[in-house]
This record gives C-alpha cells, structure tokens and sequence, in this order.
C-alpha cells in the first residue's frame, strides 16, 4: 500500500470503526426509503471519504453507503427517486485510492442504476460545503434532504458556523465525529484555541480549566451537544461513545436531526451496537463473548418515570417522546419492558384500557402518587 511519508494511505480497519460503520449502514437502510416516499432527491454526503477501503479488501462508508441502495430489498420501490452521492477527500493519495475504489464498485456492478449519482471530489470540507452553499445561492434553492457524514482526522477544517449554513434547511441530518481525546488534552493548552473556537462555535470550551474525569469530559460533550442545538438548529441530538483498547474515550458520534422519527431511528440502530445501553462501543470487549441481560434492565426509567410523571395521567404518545427525547431507551423498550411490569406492580392504572399490559395509541395512563 502507498504511503506518504510515514502516513499510510490505507490502514487496518480498527473495532470502533467498524462499529461506526454499523451505525451509519443502519441508520441508511431506513433513512433511504423512509425520505424517499416523500422527495424526488435524496443526497449522502460524505465529506472526509478517506481511501474508501481498508488493510484486508474491507470497504469504507463510501462503497457501504452505496452498498446499502444498491442491496436494499425496497430497491425497486425507489428506482424513480434520484439519489446522489458526494464523495469528498482532501488528501491526495487517499483520494486516488477512493477513485479507483468506486470505479471498481461501479464496474462490479453492471448495469449501474441510471437513478444512483456518484461524484468524487479531492478538496476541503470547507471548500465543498462553500461551493454547495453559493450553488444553491445562485439557484435560489433549497438543499435536498441530505444525510452528512462528516468524519475527519482531528479538530481541523470543521467549523460549527458552516456546518450550521449548510444543514439550516429542516430535512438535513449530520452525523459527526467530535473527536473529545483532542479536545479534552488542548482545550486549556492556548496553542489551537482558534481551531476549537471554531469547532465549537464558541470559546466556553475553556471553561473546563479545573475540571478533571468525568466532569470534564460531561462538560466538553454538553457543551459540543448544546451547540449542535442552538448554533445548527437540530431539534434533537444524540451521541454515541467510542472507546479505545486503553480503556479511554477516543472520541464521540453526534447524530443530528429535526425529525422525531430519524431519533427514533437511530437509537434502535445504536441499542442494536450497544445492547447493553445504547450509548457506547469499546475496543477492549471487541470480538469477546460478552454476556448481555436476555431483556434490556428498564428498571431506571420505570423508576424515572413513576417520579417525573408523579399523579399525573398522560397519553402513551406522550410518554413515548419523553422516552425519545429525555432519556437514553429507544421507543420499543416502553411498552412491554417498561409499562406492563409498571402495571403489574400497580405503580400504574388505565381508565380506558381494553386489556391488561397492551397500550394501543391512545391508551391514557395513571401514575400513582
């Protein structure tokens, strides 16, 4: 494989990358058919591609991304939806690689669907999103619905200003690498304030002098998550934790989105990584038979829920968003893990239920006192 310098082109797929991969093909099989119901145009931008393969022949997000369209069993219900994907590397070995990757792609697959786009491009994040921005401008247009996968090397050429210009419009999502072990060792060290200033659209970063462990590293992704919301616009924002083979954080995912249905999403797909908590990947229990409880331990949102929800009767729809929302369960662990032992063990009653321990749309629910 060729190199640059000592910086190699291609590298060996690590766990917590391959874990990311799992997120993202997961979260496309769904985010596909579901926004094409709706638009003529659906656009994946990946905006650091890197080489588009790994040590070992394993393929990168770009082939992933379209491996997911290419392979999905609703693929002829979207055969008259365009689909357009934006392959972007700024290095130049590395986006040599990734063309002659998705030209091997394309040629594999024969004949390539007339309605599936592919360009690849060799320039900044910034430079691309600055030239979809004035494109769109000259056009007096609107994005199209837009999954960005934005996954660089380090805290370098991604500004939370432009990222809040590009995905301003409401159908555009981001998944983002925040890469906290860089953040956390120079957030107090002066020397690339400018640079964090940057990623985070604010200088409060530097607010975590004096904080250490895990208030520190609460501070840094609170704050990453806040900007997300306020600076960018998301409605909802969801992150997912990857730790490396020393046991530390190396980084977080942040899921950005204004829809409640693509939370949903999400979520299913990071409890489908993280059995355990939906929240967290670690390279150490990777490719070890790590025993997980048969059922998901609800016990803490039933607890959590009985004291917010304290003598109150509300909607099953309204606990089914507080679960979404403000708390780390997906929405399939509410009902039969979560309301029926609830209701078994009287902390809750229905004044119109039809049948005990089922909660059709609709269902009222009491919470004792």
């Amino acid at each position: 494989m060729a190199r640059t310098g000592e910086r190699e082109t291609v590298w060996e797929l690590k766990p917590h990358t391959a874990a990311k991969h799992q997120l993202l093909t997961g979260y496309l099989k769904a985010w596909f058919p579901i926004l094409s119901r709706w638009n003529a145009r659906i656009v994946f931008l990946d905006g650091f591609a890197g080489p588009g393969i790994y040590k070992g022949e394993e393929y990168g997000s770009p082939i992933k991304a379209l491996d997911v369209l290419l392979k999905h069993t609703h693929r002829d219900a979207m055969a008259n939806k365009e689909f357009v994907f934006l392959f972007n590397e700024a290095e130049q070995d590395r986006y040599e690689q990734l063309e002659i990757v998705v030209r091997d792609y394309v040629a594999k697959n024969q004949p390539w669907p007339s309605n599936v786009k592919v360009s690849v491009g060799s320039d900044s994040f910034e430079n691309v999103a600055e030239g979809i921005l004035g494109f769109l401008e000259q056009q007096k247009s609107n994005l199209a619905p837009t999954f960005a996968f934005v996954d660089p090397f380090g805290v370098k050429g991604l500004p939370m200003d432009l990222l809040r210009r590009l995905l301003s419009f409401d159908r555009c999502e981001l998944f983002v690498y925040f890469d906290f072990n860089t953040v956390n060792r120079f957030a107090n060290a002066g020397n690339i304030d400018d640079r964090l200033t940057e990623l985070f659209g604010t200088d409060l970063f530097k607010q975590a002098r004096g904080l250490t462990g895990a208030e520190r590293k609460a501070f840094l992704h609170d704050l990453y998550q806040s900007q997300l919301v306020e600076v960018c616009g998301f409605s909802y924002v969801k992150s997912f934790e990857m730790v490396n083979s020393s046991g530390h954080t190396g980084y977080f995912l942040f899921y950005g989105t204004r829809n409640i249905k693509g939370l949903e999403v999400m979520k299913d797909v990071m409890w489908t990584v993280d059995p355990g908590s939906g929240e967290k990947f670690s390279d150490i229990l990777a490719g070890q038979d790590v025993l997980f409880q048969a059922e998901v331990d609800t016990r803490p949102l039933q607890q959590d829920m009985a004291q917010h929800f304290r003598g109150q009767l509300v909607s099953v729809e309204t606990l089914a968003h507080y679960v979404l929302v403000d708390t780390p369960y997906a929405l399939k662990h509410l009902k039969k893990l979560t309301l029926k032992p609830m209701q078994k063990e009287g902390v809750i009653t229905s004044p119109n239920q039809k049948r005990t321990g089922t909660f059709p749309e609709g269902t009222l629910i009491k919470f004792a006192d």
